[in-house]
């Protein structure tokens, strides 16, 4: 959509409207995005962006592949399922979560203090989200049966209240949000059951967008990720000026929140060696195997299918 012309670089190019859309409403994680569009990085790029909140990575999946978002934050994970099972055309351009970002957070009061004793618990997750797509790879890995938890469908906002009022035991939650839980769950302690831990190896959220898009609009996506990493650097440079940011445009996350999960966010994002954003195919075939070795897809699933290259760097 044209919202006027603007000259870039001697050539006139239409501003773009693109939405894009979260994984779970609006948290301190998210920061790194609204520092982009407060910096004006979104604005040079020629795009007029707008971010809205999803309903978890299934949810944001379904927004982006119905064109509903031009783009989206999802789960690498959860895209294998969609692709695999629902055929949703869309694929990751650039990776955020390099490593599993998947966790379960436990009241320690509750007596659940090792992954089998997950087992007959109940945790409260949002419908739909990449924790619960997940599990039960890690709970193979951990070695308990997954079958045997009880999982309780509550909204992401409801998450934190309903573990500091001990009305469920545990909740699912990616480790970026552990900064907001321990807050609001003290003087509760809380016991944390990181998918990673148990030596799962998977990518997590990326930057997802349809094929169509990709095929069509590549500049577009280009210039949006290439403005997001922008983003990312200067919030991981400076976790507190981008809390202060988030808080701006979501004054209910608290800047000392969001600048606990931007640095949360920097640690699974940035890898030694390996250029911010940057997909690695090989980290893309090992997440499909993952999924692949405790789901069974309706229709195979191939790097290609999931990955688009050519929207981060020159190495890509």
């Amino acid at each position: 959509m044209m919202a006027g012309v603007l000259v870039a670089g001697g050539n006139a190019r239409a501003t773009e409207n693109v939405t894009l859309i979260t994984d779970f409403g609006f948290n301190g994680r998210h920061a790194y995005f609204f520092v982009a569009l407060d910096k004006g990085y979104y604005k040079a790029a020629d795009l007029d962006v707008k971010i809205v909140r999803g309903q978890g990575s299934v949810d944001a999946i379904r927004q982006v592949g119905a064109n509903n978002a031009l783009v989206g934050f999802a789960d690498a994970g959860s895209l294998v399922l969609a692709r695999g099972n629902d055929q949703i055309p869309v694929k990751l351009v650039a990776i955020v979560y390099a490593k599993p970002p998947q966790a379960v957070f436990c009241r320690e009061d509750s007596g659940v203090k090792q992954p089998k004793d997950l087992e007959g618990a109940s945790i409260a997750n949002p419908a739909g989200g990449a924790t619960v797509d997940m599990f039960p790879v890690y709970a193979r890995a951990a070695g308990f049966d997954a079958s045997k938890v009880k999982w309780i469908v509550a909204g992401s906002d409801a998450l934190p209240g309903l573990l500091a009022s001990n009305r469920v035991p545990c909740v699912g939650q990616f480790t970026v949000g552990e900064p907001l839980l321990r807050m609001q769950a003290a003087p509760a302690k809380l016991v944390r059951f990181a998918f990673a831990d148990a030596g799962v190896n998977f990518y997590g959220n990326g930057i997802v967008a349809t094929d169509t898009t990709i095929a069509t609009k590549p500049d577009v996506v280009r210039r949006f990720v290439q403005a997001t990493i922008h983003g990312m650097r200067d919030a991981f440079a400076n976790p507190e000026e981008a809390g202060a940011i988030m808080h701006k445009y979501h004054p209910t996350v608290e800047i000392a929140v969001a600048k606990g999960e931007t640095e949360a966010v920097a640690e699974l994002a940035q890898v030694p060696g390996r250029e911010l954003g940057l997909v690695d195919p090989a980290r893309v075939a090992q997440t499909i195997d993952v999924i692949r070795s405790v789901f069974t897809l309706k229709h195979p699933v191939s790097v290609g299918d999931i990955y688009a290259p050519g929207f981060v760097g020159k190495g890509s």
